[in-house]
């Protein structure tokens, strides 16, 4: 069956020169965008019942934005001033260079890994003695306490921020030939919104192992998967699927 439209499980880029738009373009199909998760804040109360008492620790590590956020939010509702001397250990480029919204850049200690935790994990092996936070999600990958505990660095998890469901009950009504999904959560959001869901001709594009396993432990066939040697993103997938569906079928 050809592909006329997709929905995307994330919000919409805010750039403009998204591969996604370009997509739209090229192959005359509708994409929208809808997050099936989305983060909310733990309370500082909450917070401080984990027996968390940020003056007691050295480096801060971070795993996302969202880490980023919330750790500074935290910090200011319990008046607590991030000294100078805070190392910060930044899983991405990209997550370092967030960091820029809360301190001044070139007056702080800050280390970058490439892109995986793993490739983090040589920066927080030079610094060993130091005593790391890190706040996360209540959802935190496996990968990230098993480099930690293996380096045998004092290191401390405290969540703070959950990833929670979205309600999409709007959508009940609505139908789109692919369904797109990044994580595990976004499955489960799925079948949380609509424990009826029937894949019938819809098809599931899905991102990573850990999705792609979610989608076929709840019975989904999966039709389209990135990252692979032709295909190392989402849109790439996509394109090829597209493709190779709507040129056969005039």
């Amino acid at each position: 069956m050809k592909v006329k439209t997709i929905l995307v499980s994330q919000p919409e880029p805010k750039v403009e020169n998204s591969p996604y738009f370009d997509l739209v373009d090229k192959q005359r199909v509708k994409i929208d965008f809808r997050p099936f998760i989305h983060v909310e804040g733990v309370s500082s109360k909450d917070v401080r019942t984990q027996k968390v008492d940020l003056s007691l620790y050295s480096a801060i590590i971070l795993t996302s934005r969202n880490s980023v956020d919330h750790f500074f939010r935290v910090a200011e509702e319990l008046r607590f001033k991030v000294p100078d001397t805070m190392k910060y250990f930044c899983q991405s480029e990209a997550v370092a260079y967030y960091l820029q919204k809360y301190v001044v850049y070139r007056k702080r200690k800050i280390y970058v890994g490439k892109r995986t935790f793993t490739e983090l994990s040589p920066l927080i092996k030079k610094y060993k003695n130091e005593k790391f936070l890190l706040p996360s999600s209540d959802k935190l990958k496996p990968e990230v306490p098993s480099v930690l505990n293996d380096l045998g660095v004092h290191w401390k998890q405290a969540t703070f921020y959950k990833t929670v469901i979205s309600d999409l009950s709007d959508l009940r009504d609505v139908y789109y030939d692919i369904l797109v999904f990044f994580s595990p959560s976004g499955i489960e959001s799925l079948f949380e919104n609509f424990p009826d869901f029937q894949q019938n001709d819809t098809r599931i594009a899905v991102f990573g192992n850990t999705t792609i396993n979610a989608a076929t432990n709840k019975g989904l066939r999966v039709d389209i998967q990135a990252p692979t040697p032709e295909t190392p993103s989402m849109t790439m997938a996509l394109e090829r699927y597209i493709k190779s569906v709507n040129n056969n079928k005039k």
